[in-house]
């Protein structure tokens, strides 16, 4: 399978989307009013669907997308109510997958690439809008 992102590279840029943590604790309780809000749902919901296909296509990285959420979650340090909607993302975009595909499939690869570029774009925008500066 030939992706146009490296998994590495993917790794990396999820991680500098974390630097956002700081606004979100700035912002008072209500999760909607985060700028980013939509954008670390939606990269949730890519995670655990890389975390389901990267599996099922043997991809060799065992939890690598799991664990990517979880360090995610563990910097933005969200309260309660927009931890659950995270996770509750990340599960619906696992098992929206996993309702479909029982074996890796070319479209199934197809759409690993595609997750995977869509994360990479969220993630970058992310850190470039919100992440912390040394200024």
């Amino acid at each position: 399978m030939r992706n146009r992102l490296n998994p590495a590279l993917m790794v990396a840029v999820i991680a500098c989307a974390a630097l956002a943590g700081p606004l979100a604790r700035a912002q008072d309780a209500d999760p909607t009013a985060l700028p980013y809000a939509a954008q670390m749902l939606r990269l949730s919901e890519i995670l655990g669907a890389l975390h389901y296909l990267r599996q099922l296509c043997n991809s060799g990285e065992g939890g690598r997308w799991r664990d990517q959420m979880e360090a995610l979650i563990e910097s933005e340090q969200p309260d309660e109510l927009r931890k659950a909607r995270m996770v509750d993302a990340f599960n619906r975009g696992y098992q929206g997958f996993r309702s479909v595909y029982r074996t890796c499939t070319p479209a199934a690869e197809l759409a690993v690439g595609r997750y995977m570029d869509e994360g990479a774009k969220i993630a970058a925008d992310i850190a470039a809008r919100y992440g912390k500066t040394d200024g």
